[in-house]
């Protein structure tokens, strides 16, 4: 029975956090840290963490891969199915009723002003994002990571080097601190 109500409840958590969540993946993922970490307690900042890094680098959408993570991670399979299913279907159900008024849409002035005024939350919620997983990082104080945390962002932000070469370059890294021993070197 507590099983039951913990997948309803894990079922209702995507659900309200892909409705209510303007901005993409990125957004979602502070909430998901809200929701399951600091209030539920389902999975740990560690995890919570390590699935981000796995639902940013898996093709698709990061909300939807944070939610087959954390959906499987808290109560298997059956979990990812209830959170996928949480997580597609307000998005389902807006694109769906915008695009039958889209003309409508795209030329009320109110609309578009509204729209811009959430830019701007969604873009801080974005820096939260960052703030609250460089924190973490940072709290290991692992040289290595903040060395190369500092590095991409220069070189995304300041260089404006194409973000597939740094993901590149951090595969190529990660793999070598892992093969020398890095991983048990902290």
């Amino acid at each position: 029975m507590e099983k039951n109500k913990n997948l309803w409840q894990l079922f209702k958590s995507t659900l309200y956090l892909s409705a209510f969540t303007f901005g993409g993946g990125y957004v979602i993922l502070s909430l998901m840290k809200d929701t399951f970490v600091d209030r539920l307690n389902w999975i740990s900042k560690d995890e919570m963490l390590d699935m981000t890094a796995i639902a940013q680098s898996a093709p698709g959408p990061v909300a939807v891969n944070a939610a087959v993570v954390i959906g499987y991670k808290t109560f298997g399979l059956m979990g990812m199915l209830l959170a996928i299913l949480g997580t597609i279907i307000p998005p389902l159900v807006i694109i769906s009723l915008i695009s039958i008024a889209y003309q409508a849409f795209i030329t009320n002035k109110f609309i578009g002003l509204f729209l811009k005024g959430m830019q701007a939350g969604v873009g801080a919620l974005i820096i939260k994002v960052v703030i609250d997983m460089a924190k973490d990082l940072l709290k290991d104080r692992k040289p290595v990571v903040v060395i190369i945390m500092l590095t991409s962002f220069i070189l995304g932000f300041f260089l404006k080097v194409n973000v597939t070469y740094i993901i590149l370059g951090l595969i190529v890294i990660g793999g070598i601190y892992t093969i020398f021993g890095g991983s048990h070197a902290n």
